[in-house]
């Protein structure tokens, strides 16, 4: 019975094809085609309500969302770009791809793993709105609604057991809603350190996949399989708050340091300096401040007529990078009139100091940084510095901003006992971010002024604007914790033509209180 049971499968077989392929050719000859009719066009005022409905995927989101804004300039941009992008992202695809494909090459039988041919085609993604998100931090938001129904030529060989099959990608369509987010802003080119980029809802993806020439995605229930496969393995990396990050600029070359310690220096005496004045004295002063600062150099009294001062005066300074800043020291000659010359300069590295250990310092003044040079050997006296550096407390508290409030930050630094010299000091940091709504009687030139304990600091001017964006920061040392006081802040406006008055034009008056 078997033999005779595989005998009919094979004579069935042999009669089936031949005559189910006389039947296909005698329908393709003998059929007629359907004639194509052209697409009913009718205006949107004439749709009925179900018709509207399933046009609402296809509209710009620029027309539904106000939020969204209409990029044709940007589109227009792509265009032309996307020859050249094309060739760009391809080759990048070429180079991620590459060592990927080499772990798998001796395994499981597979001699190479190659793209035969790569590319995006000859459409590029359009974007059908554009929505800039603004918030409180140092970062730009946008939020791009991206269609592509692009013609990509992506043809993979792999060459299995002496086997080449291909496999080849075609007609994908993407449509995603990423949220692209470009942070910190830096002022460094291009203006941002990093992109991160999320999907703020599941992409939709189609695709075709044909491997040796079928239709591989036309087996049943395959295709809805691997749509779901891609979805969920897409949102779970990327979809909010899943994160991609781009790095485009060094971290060490756009990272803000932040204040870590204080300095504390005692200018203690000069010896033996150079005759400057005619009359073969000299009137020195010491100006110190610490490399990498930008803030105004601290200055000693002058000593009047003196080669051998003494001072006994106390300074500190902000610290950020101990083991790379350096404490320079020069000695000035006063004069009344024309440039003050030098007597003298020195350098004291940070990282040879101990925290909280007082270190004096006798150094020989020199005529520049150019040691090798032979007039250093001159000499010119000598100055005596005592040096202690009070590293800030690995719990310093930090008081983020309020939505109605400026932003508040303090330090201290550990201490071994509370008997120590220094057990009180400490430094506030204020940030001072922006105003809203701000506007005078006569002009708009913003700037803020901040108070506390006496001292003035104020920020950079904007002209001409009712919110302005000031983002500056500053210290204020601490000789004790700040309890119960209070930080006074106000907005004025100032005359920018040829005035002598000051007018405030706006009085924001915002009272904290920090403890250390």
């Amino acid at each position: 019975m078997g033999f005779f049971s595989s005998l009919l499968g094979i004579f069935g077989f042999g009669i089936g094809v031949p005559f189910g392929l006389l039947i296909g050719f005698i329908l393709f000859i003998y059929s007629r085609p359907k004639t194509v009719q052209e697409p009913m066009t009718r205006p949107l005022y004439q749709l009925d309500s179900s018709a509207l409905l399933d046009l609402l995927p296809d509209i710009p989101l620029w027309v539904k969302c106000p939020d969204y804004e209409r990029v044709d300039w940007l589109n227009k941009f792509v265009i032309d770009m996307w020859p050249y992008l094309d060739k760009a992202v391809c080759a990048t695809i070429r180079s991620m791809a590459e060592p990927i494909f080499a772990e798998y090459i001796g395994k499981f039988q597979i001699e190479a793993i190659e793209f035969d041919n790569l590319s995006l085609g000859t459409l590029p993604p359009e974007i059908h709105g554009l929505k800039v998100c603004e918030t409180n931090e140092n970062e730009l938001v946008l939020e791009p609604a991206v269609r592509w129904a692009g013609n990509p030529n992506i043809v993979l060989v792999l060459k299995l057991l002496s086997l080449r099959i291909t496999v080849q990608l075609l007609d994908l369509q993407i449509f995603a809603t990423p949220r692209i987010t470009l942070k910190p802003l830096v002022p460094t080119l291009p203006c941002f350190a990093t992109v991160v980029v999320s999907l703020l809802e599941k992409p939709e993806v189609d695709f075709g996949l044909s491997i040796l020439g079928g239709d591989f995605m036309a087996i049943p229930g395959l295709y809805q399989f691997v749509q779901k496969t891609i979805k969920r393995q897409v949102a779970s990396l990327y979809l909010w708050p899943q994160t991609l990050e781009i790095p485009i600029l060094d971290p060490a070359t756009v990272a803000v340091k932040k204040p870590v310690g204080i300095l504390h220096v005692k200018v203690v005496r000069a010896q033996n300096l150079l005759k400057k004045d005619i009359l073969g004295t000299s009137d020195p002063y010491v100006k110190l401040n610490l490399t990498g600062e930008r803030l105004p150099a601290k200055k000693t009294t002058i000593k009047k007529r003196n080669l051998n001062p003494e001072w006994n005066e106390k300074f500190k300074l902000i610290v950020k990078d101990p083991q790379s800043q350096v404490l320079q020291l020069e000695v000035l000659d006063w004069d009344k009139v024309g440039t003050h010359d030098r007597l003298g300069m020195q350098f004291i590295p940070l990282k040879l100091l101990t925290p909280y250990e007082t270190k004096e310092f006798k150094l020989d003044l020199l005529k520049h940084t150019y040691i090798i040079d032979p007039q250093n050997k001159k000499q010119r006296g000598k100055i005596v510095v005592e040096l202690t550096y009070a590293p800030f407390r690995e719990d310093s508290i930090t008081t983020d901003v309020p939505q109605d409030g400026y932003g508040r930050k303090e330090s201290g630094f550990d201490r071994p006992l509370d008997s120590e010299v220094f057990s009180g000091a400490g430094l506030l940091s204020v940030s001072v971010l922006g105003a809203e709504d701000v506007e005078g009687e006569r002009h708009n030139n913003p700037y803020a002024v901040v108070l506390f304990r006496g001292e003035t600091k104020k920020t950079k001017m904007i002209h001409r604007t009712r919110d302005p964006l000031w983002n500056d920061e500053f210290q204020f040392m601490l000789e004790e914790p700040p309890l119960n006081e209070k930080i006074h802040i106000k907005v004025m406006s100032k005359r920018t033509g040829i005035s002598f008055r000051s007018k405030v034009c706006n009085f924001l008056h915002s009272y904290s209180t920090f403890h250390l």
